[in-house]
């Protein structure tokens, strides 16, 4: 297909290289050469050059979730963020969002905690939320020992921004904040961008089907706020938040709907659009200098809200 002359060019030679690739697409895959592909454009691609700089980093436990912990290299109490990666629930980990983290951590100025939550198919929807929630509630009781500070927010990009949703509907007590990366919010809601967006631009219409198919299975009850928080009947007294999206993302409507939901719902709301980006601009600041510019521009959103609530 003919790309969007308004697509950013660095992200135009990623996707006619992808198509000229010749590989199969994700969604004619399985899970485990999907997440192997994933690392070999995320972690594989990492040097001790290119590695950002943090204070520390650690490996700890999270009740029984695995987590890694971001420092920092500043003084004085700072507020945490708990990450939760994407990948549609079926790839990434740690390592493929490691960089992510560490922008965060140095750019917001805030202590990381990153959740290795089970993944689908092997573990199935509730696992990714249930796992989620534990890490929050556990990041909640340690905050003394994480970034000093009262202050606990909540984010991630695509399936992590869903469960990032989810978790601040379902402890709105505990989560002060939430930042929200092209959110996946309405598993099987029609959005004009979806159409628009859902063939040529990284995350197509068959491979969210094929996310969706391992994480929710068949026969899920599409109405399940736990998956898609966009449905909820509410939005009062929800954490204030940070949501982006971009332009030639079929996420884009469904982040950009749930951030006006929130507003409507008096609740204190950051949302932008980075226009000539695609979804997953959150791992292309190499390939591209205005993906570069966002995900700075991101980290400094995050900054502002979580700092502002000290």
């Amino acid at each position: 297909m003919a790309l969007d002359p308004a697509l950013d060019p660095g992200i135009a030679g990623f996707l006619q290289l992808i198509e000229a690739s010749g590989y199969p697409p994700m969604s004619e895959s399985t899970p485990e050469v999907a997440r192997k592909a994933f690392r070999a454009m995320t972690c594989d691609l990492v040097t001790d050059e290119t590695r950002v700089p943090v204070g520390s980093t650690e490996d700890v436990v999270a009740d029984g979730v695995p987590c890694r912990v971001y420092r920092p290299d500043v003084a004085g109490p700072v507020p945490t963020l708990v990450y939760v990666h994407g990948g549609g629930v079926v790839i990434g980990d740690l390592e493929t969002h490691d960089q992510t983290c560490r922008r965060l951590c140095s750019g917001a100025d805030v202590v990381v905690l990153s959740v290795d939550y089970r993944l689908a198919p092997e573990a199935a929807y509730p696992a990714a939320v249930e796992d989620v929630l534990t890490a929050v509630r556990w990041a909640h009781a340690h905050l003394d020992e994480l970034g000093g500070a009262s202050v606990l927010g909540v984010g991630g990009d695509s399936a992590g921004g869903n469960l990032s949703a989810v978790a601040s509907q379902a402890l709105p007590d505990l989560v002060d904040a939430q930042v929200l990366i092209y959110p996946a919010v309405d598993m099987a809601g029609q959005h004009p961008s979806k159409e628009e967006n859902g063939t040529g631009y990284f995350l197509d219409t068959p491979t969210m089907l094929w996310f969706g198919g391992h994480y929710l299975g068949s026969g899920a009850d599409v109405t399940d706020v736990r998956h898609s928080p966009l449905l909820a009947e509410s939005f009062e007294g929800l954490p204030p938040a940070v949501v982006v999206t971009a332009q030639f993302d079929p996420l884009r409507d469904e982040g950009e709907a749930y951030a006006a939901k929130l507003a409507e719902a008096g609740v204190a709301v950051d949302v932008h659009r980075y226009d000539g980006l695609i979804h997953g601009f959150i791992d292309m600041g190499p390939l591209s200098p205005a993906a570069a510019d966002a995900v700075d521009d991101v980290a400094a959103r995050a900054k502002a809200l979580l700092h502002g609530l000290v």
